[in-house]
């Protein structure tokens, strides 16, 4: 069991992600000891999990040892652990490495895959949420490659070589985007037997328009460089079913594929225990104008998992990574404030804009007023995502990852290390 023999406040930061990491960083020379609690030992750079997917970066170039972060920071630790319960009444949480006591607890636990309930495309589609996520579903689909070049049946070749991903927001738009350009670039010089021709590439969006949080604009653009490129774009309709070969969606369209990307929305990660907790929409745990979980005096929630209600903001600030930065960082501002028994200041959230990529040399970009597209908006996504980038190591291996990719074409990180299993969502071991 957890013992506190400091006489100084702890903070448990349940959770490595864009808002646990900032709060620790923020509180680093503050006078409160802080645990941070994670099922991983790496901070994961969520954002280009679907490179990976793809085969275009090599995983390790994503994630980052959360310890190696924080190495020069005397007040801080890690474990790695899953938290279990949260029992507020005894100020301590349940994890499976024990019980551990809490002074202040943050809940940063991020969001994982919406399935809306359907438990039966839960076991068929592919999400990608995390590191081992992305692994799978880029096995899977050099798996598929590797059966479609030997399979005498049309029928199962077409099904093989048949991609679709479902949801139209950044996550959707970008692996979409890979996969188009994998068919243009890649396939044919890597693959021989296979052409262009063999592989089809859909996306599937709700709403009726793509990319719907950022511009008109923006959203036009992004549609534009995907049918350009051969995607075949379906608005304002829904998946109804798949089984693992047949897609149906209710405007009655049947696709036969054995590759269902699911990307169609998120759900926040809320450990149990939190009995006196709100969630609204997306399973977001409601909490004041200070992120502190309402219901409770000591308990706060921060980034994907957390939702300030207001006018402005009816379902909460948008599930992004620098709002998750910026909520870490206030947060850390307001907790010494309380320890000190001064004035909270409420949280505001500043919109530095949206970019998404499509693939090579195409990007929208919504900076305020501007809406920009095309190579320049491109090359400041890929700016803006390696300055985000934990670690310098990490920085460098993408940089140059990045531009062999640009020059060659191509990538040497389509590897099936690992095969994995739909049916048992298992990874098979070597034989």
């Amino acid at each position: 069991m957890d013992q506190q023999k400091s006489s100084r406040p702890r903070v448990v930061i349940v959770g490595g992600g864009f808002a646990g990491l900032q709060l620790a960083k923020k509180l680093k020379d503050a006078p409160v000891d802080i645990l941070m609690l994670d099922k991983h030992n790496y901070h994961t750079f969520q954002p280009l999990l679907y490179q990976v997917a793809m085969g275009a970066i090599p995983a390790d170039s994503i994630a980052f040892p959360i310890r190696r972060i924080f190495t020069k920071h005397n007040n801080f630790r890690f474990n790695l652990a899953y938290v279990e319960t949260i029992n507020a009444e005894k100020n301590s949480v349940n994890t499976n490495i024990g019980e551990i006591f809490y002074d202040y607890l943050v809940l940063a636990t991020g969001s994982d895959t919406n399935f809306f309930g359907n438990e039966a495309l839960e076991k068929c589609v592919m999400p990608m949420k995390n590191v081992p996520e992305a692994l799978n579903l880029r096995g899977l689909t050099l798996q598929h490659l590797e059966k479609a070049l030997v399979t005498k049946d049309k029928d199962e070749k077409d099904a093989l070589m048949t991609f679709v991903v479902v949801g139209g927001g950044p996550t959707g738009v970008e692996l979409a985007g890979a996969l188009a350009e994998m068919r243009h670039l890649i396939l044919q010089k890597d693959y021989h037997g296979l052409s262009k021709h063999d592989m089809d590439v859909f996306l599937v969006e709700g709403k009726d328009r793509l990319l719907a949080a950022m511009s008109p604009e923006a959203s036009a653009k992004a549609k534009q460089f995907l049918q350009d490129a051969d995607v075949t774009i379906f608005n304002s309709v829904h998946v109804d079913s798949y089984d693992g070969l047949t897609l149906t969606i209710d405007d009655g369209t049947v696709i036969k594929t054995r590759n269902v990307f699911w990307a169609a929305g998120v759900m926040g990660e809320v450990p149990e225990g939190m009995v006196n907790a709100t969630l609204t929409r997306g399973s977001r745990i409601q909490t004041d104008e200070i992120n502190r979980v309402k219901g409770y005096e000591n308990i706060f929630a921060i980034g994907d998992v957390s939702a300030i209600i207001s006018e402005e903001f009816p379902n909460g600030h948008p599930g992004v990574a620098p709002a998750a930065i910026q909520q870490g960082a206030w947060l850390a501002k307001n907790l010494m404030h309380i320890i000190n028994k001064q004035p909270t200041e409420p949280f505001k959230y500043h919109d530095k804009g949206t970019l998404a990529t499509i693939g090579r040399n195409k990007a929208v970009a919504d900076l305020g007023k501007l809406h920009f597209q095309g190579f320049f908006a491109w090359l400041l996504w890929g700016l803006v995502h390696i300055i985000s980038l934990a670690g310098f190591s990490n920085k460098t291996s993408v940089i140059l990852t990045w531009i062999i990719n640009y020059f060659n074409k191509n990538s040497d990180n389509r590897l099936i290390i690992r095969s994995f299993n739909r049916k048992t969502r298992t990874v098979e071991p070597e034989k």
